[in-house]
C-alpha cells in the first residue's frame, strides 16, 4: 500500500480529519494533503469524488454547518448543491480519503482502515 498514491482532503482544525491522518501515518502511509480550503477541488474532481463515495452531493455536503442553513440549501437540487461547494468548500465534508482501493468519507476516522485491508 506504500507505494500506492493516497490523497486525504484534509482541515486540520477537524479532530476527525487529524485521526484519519494519523492512521494512515501510524501505518506507515504518507499521503498527499489537500488543504481543501485553500486548494478547493474544482467542478470534475468534487462530482467524481461524490460519485466514487457512493455518497453523492448530498452526502458530502456539511448540513450541520451555519452556512447551510444560511444559504436555505435543505431542499436544494444537486446543481444548487454543487455550486454552494464549489463557492463555500466549508460546505465539504472532511476527511475525505481517495486510494486505489476507493474513495471514502472518513467519519468516524476509523473508516480509513476500510481502504487499507
Amino acid at each position: 500500500m506504500a507505494a500506492t498514491r493516497v490523497t486525504i482532503w484534509h482541515n486540520p482544525r477537524c479532530s476527525n480529519s487529524r485521526g484519519a491522518l494519523q492512521l494512515l501515518r501510524e501505518r506507515g502511509i504518507e499521503p498527499v494533503v489537500v488543504d481543501y480550503l485553500s486548494e478547493p477541488p474544482d467542478r470534475a474532481t468534487l462530482l467524481q469524488v461524490a460519485a466514487d463515495s457512493g455518497l453523492g452531493l448530498r452526502g458530502l455536503v456539511r448540513d450541520k454547518e451555519a452556512l447551510f442553513g444560511e444559504l436555505g440549501l435543505a431542499g436544494a437540487g444537486e446543481d444548487a448543491l454543487l455550486a454552494a461547494m464549489l463557492a463555500h468548500p466549508l460546505l465539504i465534508n472532511r476527511p475525505v480519503v481517495i486510494t486505489a482501493r476507493g474513495t471514502r468519507l472518513c467519519r468516524p476516522p476509523e473508516t480509513v482502515l476500510e481502504l487499507l485491508d
